[in-house]
């Protein structure tokens, strides 16, 4: 089948699997379609920081040669995928879009990254991010920056930008992302696709850059919730190289939960948490989709209530303490002699740390460094670190309060569209009030997934979907219900311009 034919915007995962599988095209055609989708949308997008090629070439070399031989084809047979530019795969550069670690060259994969691969997953390449994870639009990358497909002047949201754009704009069918206090999350709404953070611990973060490690995980975005479950179902478990995972396995196949869904969400119990839909800052569009949202809900047969979460609110302030104050601990060690470029003509080993990383760094890191190594130095340790994580303590409390009684939350996840390229670069804090219905959930540790409700001014709104700890199921249940109803046309009308099959 020629390459041109074979068009990623109308196919996810299982198709691509079932195609290769029955001959209808082999896996190197799916890759060479994705290179023919980056090469007519990637200057205008700038999703990806690196393409790997020849580790492509060479994986889809694997699953066709695998077909050939008549043996069963893993579950993500083909399927090319996005990798974070923080997550380490062997073959590329790992370079957290910063110029510090510009040079660095991966000597290992990471677990989940390697888990995709041993799926028969295809690594296109490393995708763009705000710098060490740092923000809410990918405008902080060393890079540039990347272009939402839905509005080439508006951002794709951040950290993980690039890993979301890459899937919206159909260069690749899924891409992993690493989630801190929403950066999967809230890209993944301001594109348009399903974005998955799961359970802390549910993911090895062994090879996964460090950003603030007890919030960090990694989890997928995809153009549907069933190739979500898809990917958590491959990259979860017990990693004995990382102490925080969690093996689970009594549990059915998130995919297969997805599949058995029967058109009912009778005896699921819904909550919105109605005093967050009360924060300044809340457009009313979005407001009105999530308020939408609980009413399809009740269409469907779930019981529909209301909860507070009375210290959500907090979670902000809290998070801007928790969040720099392990990254000042985490990016010590990039100081151009441990890890790191350094600069070539230092007079001395303070003159080498001190202009290595003020010439490696950019403004935000070195703002959330500066935060954090405040927040733990003598004499303000226990007034602000120490009262941060006792706000998380209320925040963790008030969530199990809430599960005790409804199996789902629901608010925004955003409280806007995307915003302009820019209008929001020199104002830190209205940049991070992006994320004030998404960190809560990293600060209690709970799964989350944003799923598109429908557009607001011709831009994607995200419906975040909160469940209890491990409680992954019940949300794949209510997302996969809420993705049916809304019937959400995935691929940007922007996108379909830009000069490809599409």
């Amino acid at each position: 089948m020629p390459d041109s034919t074979l068009n990623l915007s109308a196919m996810n995962a299982a198709d691509i699997s079932a195609g290769i599988t029955d001959g209808d095209f082999t896996a190197a055609e799916v890759t060479a379609a994705a290179y023919e989708r980056i090469d007519a949308v990637e200057a205008r997008v700038h999703a990806f920081n690196q393409l790997t090629r020849d580790l492509a070439a060479k994986a889809a070399a694997h699953v066709d040669d695998m077909r050939r031989r008549g043996e069963e084809l893993p579950p993500l047979a083909g399927v090319p995928v996005g990798l974070k530019d923080n997550m380490n795969l062997v073959g590329s550069k790992t370079t957290c879009s910063s110029r510090i670690l510009a040079p660095y060259e991966s000597a290992y994969s990471a677990t989940a990254v390697q888990r995709l691969l041993d799926a028969g997953a295809v690594p296109i390449g490393k995708c763009n991010m705000d710098e060490f994870a740092f923000g809410s639009s990918t405008e902080n990358s060393a890079t540039g920056v990347t272009h939402n497909p839905w509005d080439l002047d508006r951002v794709p949201g951040g950290s993980s930008g690039g890993s979301a754009a890459c899937v919206s704009a159909g260069e690749v069918v899924v891409s992993l992302g690493s989630d801190t206090g929403g950066s999967i999350r809230q890209p993944g709404a301001l594109t348009g696709t399903v974005a998955l953070k799961p359970t802390y611990g549910r993911v090895s973060r062994y090879g996964l850059v460090a950003f603030a490690s007890s919030l960090d995980q990694i989890g997928p975005f995809s153009k549907t919730v069933r190739e979500s479950a898809a990917i958590l179902d491959v990259i979860s478990g017990l990693d004995e190289m990382d102490a925080t995972s969690i093996a689970r396995e009594d549990e059915t196949p998130f995919a297969k939960v997805v599949d058995d869904y029967d058109g009912s969400l009778a005896g699921m119990r819904v909550a919105v948490a109605r005093d967050l839909l009360d924060l300044e800052g809340l457009d009313p569009e979005v407001k009105a989709q999530i308020l939408d949202a609980a009413e399809t809900f009740a269409r469907l047969g779930a019981e529909v209530g209301e909860v507070t979460l009375p210290h959500a609110k907090y979670g902000l302030a809290a998070y801007y303490i928790i969040g720099p104050a392990e990254a000042s601990s985490n990016l010590a060690r990039f100081d151009g002699i441990r890890y790191g470029a350094r600069v070539p003509d230092a007079e001395d080993v303070m003159d080498l740390y001190l202009r290595s990383r003020a010439e490696g760094f950019g403004a935000e890191t070195i703002r959330r460094v500066m935060i954090g190594t405040y927040a733990l130095s003598a004499g303000y340790y226990d007034a602000y670190y120490g009262q941060a994580q006792k706000v998380r303590t209320l925040i963790i409390d008030d969530f199990s309060a809430a599960f005790s009684d409804y199996d789902v939350v629901i608010t925004p996840t955003s409280p806007t569209t995307a915003f302009k390229i820019g209008e929001k670069a020199d104002d830190p804090l209205q940049m991070y009030l992006s994320d004030v219905y998404t960190i809560p959930a990293n600060l209690a540790g709970i799964p989350g997934i944003s799923v598109p409700s429908g557009l607001a001014g011709g831009l994607p709104v995200g419906l975040q979907i909160l469940a209890g700890h491990f409680e992954e199921a019940k949300l794949f249940r209510a997302a996969a219900a809420f993705e049916a109803e809304a019937a959400f046309d995935s691929v940007p009308p922007l996108v379909r311009g830009l000069g490809c099959s599409a």
